[in-house]
């Protein structure tokens, strides 16, 4: 497993990645938000270990942005900062779990385990693209900090979305896929829904990356 810590006091930051890595994870280290941010939407990191004040790009600004994209991230919320309000701050923008300064490497460990431990477990019922994740089980879209439940149908026909990211789905094979039976070919159900898609996962800044691809389908946009 791949942790990435993003955080600036260089003491704390190689205390950090010696530890994790006598335990046997992988670990990336950041000094700064901005190359924090970049690793953190990169592919390799499993969970992410997020300081709350950082050079360049705030802990929360870098959070807001991880919960846009990567949804499903664990982050745990690392800072100096103990007042109420602080950890408030942090859990509303998306922080799975939130350590005060000082700590006890084996109590953030702990919590290192837990997390990954759940994110496995999620993983299992979970689809994740284009910043959009999807519960096959309770049928909850997540998408930034837009969090909906979507009836049956709709969710099928984004799961097959999720699942085809990046590739052109004509409108036959969401039919088959999604409504299992023949429509007539004048049909314009698939539109409709991918209407309704679109109106509940767009967020007030960004529109849901669900393309039309004329005289072709549909598109979910954005990667994996």
């Amino acid at each position: 497993m791949e942790i990435l810590v993003v955080e600036d006091e260089t003491g704390i930051a190689d205390f950090l990645a010696r530890g994790l890595e006598a335990e046997g994870y992988g670990v990336s280290v950041a000094a700064d938000g901005v190359t924090g941010e970049r690793l953190a939407l990169g592919p390799d990191a499993d969970l992410v270990i997020l300081d709350r004040m950082l050079p360049g790009r705030d802990g929360i600004d870098v959070l807001t942005a991880i919960r846009r994209s990567k949804p499903a991230l664990p982050v745990i919320m690392l800072t100096a900062k103990g007042e109420v309000s602080d950890r408030i701050d942090g859990l509303d923008a998306g922080a799975t779990d939130y350590v005060t300064k000082p700590f006890a490497f084996d109590e953030l460990l702990a919590r290192i385990r837990a997390r990954l431990r759940e994110s496995g477990e999620r993983s299992e019922t979970t689809i994740v693209a284009a910043g959009i994740s999807l519960d096959l089980v309770t049928r909850e879209s997540t998408r930034g900090e837009l969090i909906v439940r979507l009836p049956e149908r709709e969710a099928n026909l984004l799961a097959h979305l999720i699942r085809h990211a990046g590739k052109v789905c004509t409108r036959e094979e969401l039919l088959a896929a999604v409504w299992d039976y023949d429509h007539d070919p004048g049909t314009n159900v698939v539109q409709v829904y991918i209407g309704y898609l679109r109106r509940k996962l767009a967020l007030p800044d960004s529109p849901a990356p669900i393309e039309t691809v004329r005289s072709a389908g549909y598109r979910l946009s954005g990667g994996r």
